[in-house]
Order: structure tokens, then C-alpha cells, then sequence
């Protein structure tokens, strides 16, 4: 059983959470990362190989987070996700496991051929065509 978390940071400019539990556990987790990883449905799917592919996160920020009951938090995001609960557990199973996730991800991106970049989108973008997007 995880700890409970002393201490929740959002480093806005370099866009990393920062955890610290009562166990002495300590991690520095990129937004990114957390928002690929979101234990919602919505990205995890309703049982293995499920999953959605989260593409072109890189930027992705945090708006807020918010205390579910004394077990789990909510991460609100400025691409409008906020469905996941992230548990304590779920954090700390993250934190612990984010170089091997991370690892991955990457992979899974690789192989679909995504990437990371926002915009990067395999499917083109509408009203972009020739001309560029809107810069006259």
C-alpha cells in the first residue's frame, strides 16, 4: 500500500509535477507524461490493448488539480482532459515506473508512426491547405 502525499507542485515553466509521500518517495513527473498515462477510459480503454494512443501531448499543461476525497486527485488539463482520477497508488506506481513507461510510449508512438509534436497529427489539417493556417 502507497503512502499518502506530503506535498503537490506544479512547476508551470518547466512543466513538471512534483510528488513527495509520506514514505519519502519523491518524483518529478513531466505533465506530458501524466497526461499520456491518464487512468481515465477515455485513454486507457476498458481492458488491455484498449488503449488510445495519445499523440502530440508535448505541450500539454495543467490548469489544476484537484483533491478527490483523501485517495486519488484530478489533473485538469489545457487540452480539456480531466476525466482521470489519479490515485495515490496510481502516482506512485508512475513515479516509480516512469523510465520504463516512458520507454514505452515512446515506442507505441513510434510504431504508429505519431509523434509527440502538437499539430503533428497523421490526418491533415482542415483548412490548411496551400495557403497555410490562417496567415495571410
Amino acid at each position: 500500500m502507497s503512502g499518502h502525499p506530503t506535498e503537490i507542485k506544479l512547476h508551470q515553466q518547466s512543466r513538471l509535477l512534483e510528488i513527495a509521500f509520506d514514505d519519502g518517495a519523491h518524483y518529478q513527473m513531466p505533465y506530458e507524461f501524466l497526461r499520456v498515462h491518464s487512468p481515465s477510459a477515455e485513454v486507457r480503454g476498458h481492458g488491455h490493448g484498449q488503449e488510445t494512443l495519445q499523440v502530440g501531448k508535448k505541450e500539454v499543461g495543467v490548469v489544476e488539480v484537484a483533491p478527490v476525497g483523501s485517495y486519488a486527485m484530478k489533473i485538469v488539463y489545457d487540452d480539456g482532459h480531466d476525466s482521470g482520477l489519479y490515485t495515490w497508488e496510481y502516482l506512485d506506481e508512475l513515479g516509480r515506473h516512469q523510465a520504463e513507461l516512458w520507454q514505452n510510449y515512446l515506442e507505441k508512438l513510434e510504431a504508429a508512426g505519431a509523434s509527440r509534436e502538437p499539430g503533428d497529427a497523421p490526418e491533415p489539417q482542415s483548412g490548411c491547405g496551400g495557403g497555410g493556417c490562417g496567415h495571410h
